[in-house]
């Protein structure tokens, strides 16, 4: 390596044989675990096309109607392929069709081969003729915006559970985003998880200073009646953040606390402010609750927890438990139980369901937006990395 000389004693060195062994070990397992990733993007973009498919053309699809997915998984019967697999590979594929450009050619350049598969030859016949059936060429609908990932790009650098949550944004700019982001920070999927619930797609839209973010956030990574006055969810475009040089987690959750308390208190009657981060002492331990109020018109404590990231059970947990505390400690005689809320940037409802059963009644869940970022600005901060060059140091790496 570099201008080190190796010595034909070091070729024979017990250390430099574990050496090279440690290499080779390396460098062949990440270029099976790259070709297995592969091949599982094209079987899940390849089923995800079938179940389309049938769906617009089957002769007898009319008879499954929205169960088809449930009575395919069961006629199925194999691991891997289940209801939620088979929705998930479905909902790849009308994400990214024209992903068609780089899988059909990396199936098609094995059909040679399978001819000559110790096969009966009825499924080796079988199996050239259904790769041979598959679309060989994408609608011109389904042409790219410049600011838009290559597919090339997509297959050879993003993995397939990868591609597989990237297919649950909606927004084809804020998808894009990730996608570049994925890329150049070698995000895991836990990694990727933690930062669309941190809403990096919309700090990054508020950051003047894009680059320095993008840095920060890499450098951090690892490999968010009662009912009545409860918005779901609560919009937050109010809070004009000014563009700063670096939005970071903890400078937007200031943010909207603060705008928070005016938020609330211009929501109508009844809202009178008491505490911000108010302290609780429970047994030995101190706990803060991020806003308190006190609701004239319901004659009870309105307590709102903010966080900066999708709901987990523990959040529910958390704040059951100052509602708990008010109701037994503060709470006067003429007082109803008090009114927790929770707010995320995001939440499933099943998880919201199953954490809450048992809990207090009083206790509510809400998400809030802020404002988008400008799509133009995104667009430019995408389309440097859509160029030949780039591709090629992915492609490297």
């Amino acid at each position: 390596m570099g201008n080190t000389v190796t010595t034909s004693d070091d070729l024979m060195s017990f250390e430099y044989l574990a050496k090279r062994i440690i290499d080779i070990q390396g460098l062949l397992l990440s270029r099976a675990a790259h070709a297995v990733n592969l091949s599982l993007t094209a079987r899940n973009w390849i089923v995800g096309y079938y179940i389309v498919e049938y769906e617009q053309k089957g002769s007898d699809r009319a008879q499954y109607g929205e169960a088809l997915l449930k009575r395919l998984a069961s006629r199925i019967n194999k691991r891997g392929l289940g209801e939620r697999r088979l929705y998930e590979f479905r909902q790849m594929y009308l994400v990214y069709p024209y992903l068609g450009t780089e899988i059909i050619p990396y199936i098609l350049k094995d059909k040679d081969q399978i001819l000559r598969l110790p096969t009966a030859k009825s499924e080796q016949s079988f199996l050239k003729e259904e790769i041979l059936r598959l679309p060989t060429a994408i609608s011109p609908s389904l042409e790219l915006e410049k600011w838009q990932t290559p597919p090339q790009r997509l297959f050879n650098n993003l993995s397939a559970t990868h591609l597989i949550y990237l297919s649950n944004i909606k927004e084809p700019l804020k998808r894009t985003f990730y996608e570049q982001e994925v890329i150049h920070g070698c995000w895991t999927i836990k990694e990727l998880d933690r930062q669309v619930s941190s809403l990096y797609y919309e700090r990054m839209g508020l950051s003047k200073s894009k680059k320095t973010l993008q840095a920060y956030t890499n450098d951090g990574r690892t490999q968010m009646q009662a009912s009545d006055i409860i918005h779901n969810p609560m919009a937050m475009e109010f809070l004009n953040l000014p563009e700063d040089k670096l939005v970071t987690e903890s400078k937007l959750e200031t943010a909207i606390l603060n705008h928070l308390q005016q938020f609330l208190l211009e929501l109508g009657n009844g809202f009178c402010f008491e505490a911000r981060q108010k302290r609780l002492l429970i047994d030995q331990d101190y706990f803060k609750a991020d806003l308190v109020f006190y609701h004239r018109i319901l004659k009870c404590h309105f307590i709102v927890e903010l966080k900066i990231d999708r709901f987990r059970h523990e959040y529910a947990s958390q704040l059951n438990m100052y509602l708990n505390y008010f109701r037994h400690e503060i709470m006067q005689p003429e007082d109803n139980p008090p009114i927790g809320l929770l707010l995320c940037t995001d939440y499933g409802e099943t998880t919201v369901r199953y954490a809450t059963e048992g809990l207090s009644q009083n206790l509510f869940v809400s998400k809030y937006r802020l404002q988008l970022p400008s799509e133009e600005d995104i667009k430019s901060y995408l389309l440097q990395y859509i160029s030949e060059k780039d591709f090629i140091n992915d492609k490297e790496k």
